[in-house]
């Protein structure tokens, strides 16, 4: 007579509790990975045998898709996951930059602290700005943020004690325990670091009472009111977090170029910002950075293609800027049209397709 073995094999992954619905990685193989792809990220500067693992070219990529990945989540989680929306998350990220400069230049803190501190002084810019989400929202709350983008732009161009005015002001570069951090290669570990911590944060906010708060002011605030959720609170609490977010993102982005001019945070920085957070997947912490790498390679590889096709037709390279421009408007045109989820939910579209081949139906 057979026996049978008394151990099980689980044939799925079954959810017996919140916490376990809710975790950061659903499964062990993705936080497994998520642990290998930092890890080989710390790798990245590196040179093995004289040979450069990664080229300066490379480095800058990635560190842009750092600062500016950390100020998009803040914005995700505001229109994303609040169902707010702002249209001057450029100028929080430009107010973070001057703060972080101001800091170090006029008071002496050193960049380590200032960075965070730059965050700080940012939410509350970003709180003030966002109180009359209180009492407006949709169209209205757009014109209103709006608005802020260009209180700030203005404020920048005028306030010389501050941003330096029309000639913008040095920012010093990272340092800690008197140790100076320059170069992309040292400088994208200060940035891998935040990301990481940041991100992560950020995951775990969204999992807390908190962030189930922000979802259902989004998904039905009536609904949320009578629950008890203080609508006001909640509302101007997203845009206080995403203000420190765009804070920190924008003193890592001034410290790393070490000049911090009011040119660099127009209104179409905003647009991309929330074009980042469109193609990578409204209310997804991950699509957030897959939406911001593929805003930040876009142009680059427009380029690339314009000065490579530019041998047989001479106006391509000639129009590389308008170029670059249209495919940043195109892609969110296309994205809203034929994948208004975001490069996220065709992730898990792909993952679900091969985890249950041949029987995907």
């Amino acid at each position: 007579m057979a026996t049978t073995s008394s151990a099980l094999i689980p044939c799925g992954q079954y959810k017996t509790s919140y916490r376990k619905d809710t975790t950061i990685f659903p499964t062990p193989a993705s936080r497994g990975f998520a642990i290998a792809a930092v890890l080989l990220l710390c790798l990245a500067p590196l040179k093995i045998g004289g040979t450069e693992l990664l080229s300066a070219y490379h480095l800058n990529l990635l560190i842009q898709i750092g600062y500016y990945g950390i100020a998009a989540l803040g914005l995700n989680i505001l229109v994303g996951f609040t169902g707010q929306i702002s249209l001057g998350h450029a100028a929080f990220f430009g107010f973070g930059a001057f703060a972080s400069a101001w800091l170090n230049n006029s008071w002496g803190v050193p960049v380590f602290w200032a960075i965070p501190l730059a965050g700080l002084m940012t939410t509350v810019v970003g709180m003030l700005f966002g109180i009359p989400a209180a009492r407006i929202k949709g169209l209205y709350l757009a014109i209103a943020t709006f608005a802020a983008q260009f209180i700030l732009e203005d404020f920048f161009a005028r306030a010389d004690w501050f941003t330096g005015g029309s000639s913008g002001t040095i920012a010093q570069s990272f340092s800690i325990f008197g140790m100076q951090i320059s170069g992309d290669r040292h400088y994208f570990y200060v940035v891998l670091t935040y990301v990481v911590i940041l991100y992560l944060i950020g995951a775990n906010l969204l999992r807390s009472r908190d962030g189930r708060a922000f979802i259902a002011v989004r998904d039905h605030y009536l609904s949320a009111e009578i629950m008890g959720i203080n609508l006001t609170r909640y509302r101007v609490l997203s845009f206080g977090i995403a203000a420190f977010y765009a804070g920190v993102g924008g003193a890592l982005f001034g410290h790393y170029l070490s000049f911090v001019s009011a040119e660099s945070f127009t209104i179409l920085l905003s647009i991309q910002f929330l074009g980042m957070i469109i193609i990578g997947g409204m209310g997804s912490v991950m699509g957030t950075l897959m939406g911001t790498a593929f805003m930040v390679l876009l142009p680059e590889t427009v380029q690339a293609f314009s000065q490579t096709a530019g041998a047989y037709f001479p106006a391509l390279t000639d129009g590389i800027a308008f170029l670059k421009e249209g495919a940043i408007g195109l892609a969110i045109v296309l994205f809203l049209i034929f994948e208004p989820d975001g490069l996220a939910h065709r992730w898990k579209m792909i993952k679900a397709y091969w985890k249950l081949y041949p029987f995907s139906y």
